[in-house]
């Protein structure tokens, strides 16, 4: 079995993940929903041949020392996968992510324009946040390509593994991937700030050591970007707190106060025919007050500040998720099973 036409298949399918397990048929997700791209069942060397049509000698001894490895590749038809090969009961097993051939536009992604300003801002921290598969790689992709069109900047992008392939225009953009370019994400972000750089993308701040890095590069006026796996700006901001001992967590509340610029979440929901999905977000853009409930440790008040200032183009993901059910384009049960607070969905459609 040839793993390009395979592949080639699910992106006919509109595919976002592909699948590949022994003793069964290859699955695509299409929409959230899985279909099978063909009926035979895979046999173990039939996983394992798909693997090393993609793999090299160095990630093959990588999965068999560590039982996993991530990388991306760039296939003939010009769409890039990112790859996942990971052991499973002695075998191997693949979940490859469909990428596609050009950097979305920010237009097309259907997104708030309040997200759009974020490019404009010279210095701070910026997350997208939201689960596996939200669109938070388009969305950061989309937003430093509108950087790099429209801005003379430095532009470094630390990643594992690169996704999206980025050109030289306005911007100068130098993309570094971590255990290929770089040891890991520590070490490239330290290393960046002797770089000359005006805009720093972390792939994902993942540690506390990641995330006090980029809250001192935020400080000393890089504008930084980067993803957490997190739904909500005050979860987010209650999970990077809690990654630090105690002692250290009021000057990092200082420290966010200070630097945090924004803060975007977003969830892909499927349309009410199931042939499509949506996306809801949540936006904050913190104010006054907002900075001041950061240091003060008072999080839990910031959802109301969010869903009340409108005027300052936040809302809550509650709130999205109210207006594509008015709107028509999801269903009942998908706003129940997608809202955070189902008393305030009660409160405000009288459902």
């Amino acid at each position: 079995m040839d793993l390009v036409e395979l592949l080639n298949k699910a992106v006919e399918l509109k595919a976002s993940d592909v699948h590949i397990t022994v003793n069964l048929s290859p699955i695509a997700r299409i929409n959230g929903k899985f279909q099978k791209l063909y009926q035979d069942l895979l046999t173990n060397n039939d996983v394992y041949n798909l693997a090393s049509q993609i793999t090299n000698e160095k990630i093959i001894h990588k999965i068999d020392e560590q039982g996993e490895a991530d990388f991306s590749v760039s296939l003939p038809n010009k769409h890039r996968i990112r790859v996942n090969v990971y052991k499973q009961r002695g075998n191997y097993a693949m979940a490859i992510r469909i990428i596609p051939n050009e950097i979305p536009k920010f237009e097309e992604l259907k997104l708030p324009n309040a997200i759009k300003e974020f490019v404009n801002k010279q210095k701070g921290l910026v997350l997208i946040t939201g689960p596996t598969g939200s669109g938070k790689s388009s969305t950061l992709a989309s937003l430093i390509d509108l950087i790099n069109e429209t801005r003379e900047c430095h532009i470094i992008t630390l990643e594992d593994p690169i996704e999206y392939i980025h050109n030289h225009k306005k911007s100068i953009i130098n993309q570094r991937e971590i255990g290929r370019d770089s040891v890991d994400f520590n070490s490239a972000l330290r290393a960046s700030l002797r770089q000359d750089p005006d805009v720093i993308l972390i792939g994902e701040m993942r540690d506390a050591e990641t995330i006090s890095i980029a809250l001192r590069a935020a400080e000393t006026g890089h504008l930084v970007f980067s993803t957490m796996h997190t739904i909500g700006a005050a979860k987010t901001i209650d999970r990077i707190i809690d990654s630090f001992e105690a002692s250290k967590q009021q000057q990092i509340r200082s420290q966010l106060s200070t630097v945090c610029t924004g803060i975007v979440s977003q969830q892909l929901i499927p349309t009410i025919d199931e042939k499509a999905r949506v996306v809801a977000t949540e936006v904050m853009i913190p104010n006054t007050a907002i900075r001041n409930l950061i240091r003060e440790n008072k999080i839990y008040q910031i959802q109301n500040i969010i869903q009340t200032s409108s005027k300052q183009n936040m809302f809550s993901m509650d709130q999205d998720i109210s207006r594509l059910y008015k709107q028509g384009l999801i269903s009942k049960e998908n706003l129940i099973n997608k809202c955070n607070d189902l008393q305030y969905i009660k409160t405000i459609l009288y459902i």
